[in-house]
């Protein structure tokens, strides 16, 4: 017999959010993972607020939000508030019941100074990574440092002279002036952007297209790929070698490790400093004039390495695709490096979701 068709709105429901999630969904185990790493910064959230006065939105629901925001690609905060009204998983995940009021998406901008103040995002990455040495799943030997170019929120039209001078030449004027960067010699000595002064000029490779941009780097286990290290610099020609030095030199203990990296870190003073750190730097040799010699890469782990140092692409294509944070969409130095850590934590997240249950069975 065929159902009817009306409509007709009910006044109860007596099903939770979490009945209709499936248990097999992977937000289940990352929400579990996340529910601990925030319930380890209570203290710290209980010193960001005064003992007194109107109750505010808790932050562990800020912090969900967030992340969920990085785990499905979600372009901006008013879009991420849009799916908490109606999307009972995203309500599910972030502790919001059917009947709960969802905040404004101005909510994200007022409080952000004050987790950033906390430094809340890199304590939260923190447990996070300490969660997954707690199970086992990251390497205390072999590790991989890489860096990438994130765009940054500025236009090329920004990048103007320091000292005042003309930025157009050829004339012109208007909301969008015609600029003509023909003959211009444009450097980071010379100009800088007037709507994000620390980004940087910059390019990856030769050849390729100048970006006002910022510098994420990673260290990365080789026995899971995860991450227990980042970092954002601004551009410079020696950020990625100067940088991988520091990101070992964070590493607890004392023993010997293998650090594989790229071309681009094969400068004598990255090598030196890697080794006086106890570190064996497998470092892929430049044609000429290379800073690697024959006692390093005549090891079998030379080569190990140098496969294993392939898989910190994955982490920055993830970032870039699912994490939507090719270009970021802060301002600064510190908000952009907040953004992404966050997106490190969420990247963490995920596969550690995927490696537990693996984990659990051996």
């Amino acid at each position: 017999m065929r159902g009817g068709n009306e409509e007709q709105d009910r006044m109860f429901s007596y099903v939770s959010p979490a009945e209709r999630v499936p248990m097999d969904h992977p937000l289940r185990s990352i929400k579990e993972i996340t529910g601990r790493a925030l319930k380890e910064l209570s203290a710290d959230f209980d010193r960001m607020y005064a003992p007194t006065g109107r109750p505010s939105i808790p932050p562990e629901k800020l912090i969900r939000a967030l992340v969920l925001q990085v785990l499905y690609s979600i372009r901006s905060e008013r879009m991420l508030i849009e799916q908490l009204n109606y999307n009972l998983l995203f309500r599910w995940f972030v502790g919001l019941s059917m009947d709960d009021e969802v905040w404004d998406h101005s909510t994200f901008s007022k409080n952000r100074d004050r987790l950033l103040e906390a430094d809340i995002v890199e304590k939260f990455f923190r447990r996070i990574r300490d969660e997954a040495q707690r199970q086992g799943l990251l390497s205390d030997e072999h590790f991989t440092v890489d860096g990438t170019l994130i765009e940054a929120w500025a236009s090329q039209k920004s990048f103007k002279p320091k000292d005042g001078g003309p930025t157009d030449p050829a004339g012109g004027g208007g909301r969008n002036e015609t600029v003509n960067y023909r003959g211009q010699k444009r450097s980071n000595e010379t100009h800088a952007s007037s709507t994000d002064g620390d980004a940087r000029l910059a390019k990856k490779s030769p050849g390729a297209e100048s970006k006002l941009a910022y510098h994420g780097h990673v260290l990365m286990e080789n026995r899971n790929g995860l991450v227990v290290r980042s970092r954002l610099t601004r551009c410079s020609g020696t950020a990625e070698p100067d940088t991988a030095v520091e990101l070992v030199g964070q590493l607890p203990g004392s023993k010997r490790i293998t650090v594989g990296l790229d071309k681009g870190y094969d400068y004598p003073r990255c090598v030196a400093g890697l080794r006086a750190l106890k570190a064996t730097p497998h470092v892929a040799q430049r044609a000429i004039y290379t800073a690697i010699d024959g006692r390093t890469v005549r090891h079998p782990g030379y080569s190990v390495s140098q496969r294993a140092r392939k898989r910190v692409e994955e982490i920055f294509g993830w970032m870039k695709t699912v994490g939507a944070y090719r270009k970021t969409r802060f301002r600064g130095l510190e908000r952009v490096g907040w953004g992404f850590t966050l997106t490190m934590a969420a990247y963490n997240l995920v596969r550690m979701s995927n490696l537990l249950p693996r984990a659990a069975a051996i």
